[in-house]
């Protein structure tokens, strides 16, 4: 194992460090898998500098390593070398509302009202202003642990009370109980469902058989559920994603579904959300808010967004492809004693350590023996502790070597 990144060229046969290779890889996707860490630790962005930072391999923050969608890199290109000014939109009708709409009926059989859409920076954003608007401090929150990190401070810095909704190993893979879920939110008189599907971090995709469950225990305590469904791109067949609101009127009426391109097609950066606000007081309370207290997306994540979600499923159709391979190198290439349930979605493996001794946050002494930089998995709340978060969206080189590096540090 080399001592520090400047001896990883010598794991690929790549150029220099700072050599004259394309900072971000090739177009061509399939040329994907020739990404190297010699290209990948140059970018500027979170994931790998704080990685390089360290002198680990990152597969931790949840971005991807692919080069950007062409039709994406090539509206931002036309877009800033013409014009940088106020974008045309503001106080008119955003132009992703319809394309939002367009592709959730296309894809989902779902059509949104467009006149209840709602434009964002981000999901968690998004999922702050709505909480803030419909709940509380000292509100009951009920969410399927463990959970996205970000949701789990926003509940604690906004003074909402998590109610877990522990996920549960079934031996085949993850679940959780319809019967606990409606005794706890009887119990502690819950106010509102955070649901996150496909869900982070265990990359389970919720059947309908589970949905109707949980939308009869919205109906029965008069919950609002909050949909986080930004991965609803990211799944893999068999599966398939059915949004929250389409199971029936009454549900689409209890809900608020979000989502954004930003997991999808790596758009993180560019900050840009959108919601189904089917909820009338919710909408109502969001729109009396003061102008511009939210922020609103500017130019680049609006029109990237518009690019993505209109021009980029041939792209998505080939990363899915990729990931769907990945997701079972991760599944071969971890130590044999490391658990793992095949995600059924995401670009996220949620790893089992426990039999290993490595105490409960393994991402903390892996990081030391092997550098390799996992989620930690105490981040993600009850249910967390002894496993870690595994981003495996990367080139093949990249991910088998994240994968010798997991099973020389435990052989």
């Amino acid at each position: 194992m080399p001592d520090d990144l400047d001896d990883l060229d010598d794991l690929y046969g790549s150029g220099d460090l700072y050599g004259s290779d394309d900072l971000y890889g090739s177009d061509d996707l399939k040329d994907l898998d020739g990404l190297t860490v010699s290209t990948l630790s140059r970018r500027p962005g979170l994931k790998w500098a704080a990685a390089t930072a360290r002198g680990a391999l990152p597969a931790w923050v949840a971005d991807m390593d692919f080069p950007v969608a062409e039709p994406v890199r090539t509206a931002l290109v036309e877009a800033l070398g013409h014009d940088l000014g106020y974008p045309w939109w503001d106080g008119r009708e955003n132009p992703l509302v319809e394309a939002f709409v367009a592709r959730m009926t296309r894809r989902y059989g779902y059509a949104p009202q467009p006149a209840n859409v709602r434009v964002f920076t981000e999901v968690v954003q998004a999922v702050q202003a709505v909480l803030h608007v419909a709940t509380e401090p000292g509100d009951a929150v009920a969410v399927h642990t463990p959970a996205y990190p970000p949701f789990l401070e926003t509940l604690e810095r906004m003074g909402r009370r998590l109610v877990p909704i522990p996920m549960v190993d079934t031996g085949s893979g993850w679940g959780f109980d319809p019967e606990r879920f409606a005794a706890d939110v009887s119990r502690r008189r819950c106010r509102a469902l955070i649901l996150v599907n496909p869900h982070n971090p265990t990359g389970r995709v919720f059947t309908r058989a589970e949905l109707s469950a949980m939308a009869e225990v919205v109906q029965r305590h008069d919950l609002l559920v909050i949909a986080d469904e930004i991965h609803a791109d990211l799944v893999y067949r068999p599966h398939e994603h059915l949004p929250f609101a389409a199971l029936a009127p009454e549900t689409a009426r209890r809900t608020v579904t979000m989502t954004s391109a930003s997991k999808a097609f790596n758009l993180a950066g560019l900050r840009c959300s959108v919601a189904d606000v089917a909820v009338a007081r919710v909408r109502d309370a969001l729109d009396a808010l003061p102008p511009l207290l939210l922020g609103q997306p500017g130019n680049a994540g609006v029109l990237g967004t518009l690019a993505a979600w209109q021009h980029g499923d041939a792209w998505l159709e080939e990363v899915l492809r990729l990931l769907d391979r990945n997701r079972r190198l991760v599944a071969a290439g971890l130590p044999d004693t490391v658990r793992l349930h095949l995600p059924e979605g995401t670009y996220l493996a949620w790893t089992d350590w426990r039999g290993l001794g490595l105490g409960p946050d393994p991402a903390t002494p892996l990081l030391d023996r092997a550098r390799v930089m996992l989620g930690n998995g105490p981040d993600f709340g009850p249910g967390g502790e002894g496993f870690a978060r595994l981003n495996f969206a990367t080139s093949r080189p990249v991910l088998e070597e994240i994968l010798a590096r997991l099973r020389s540090a435990v052989a």
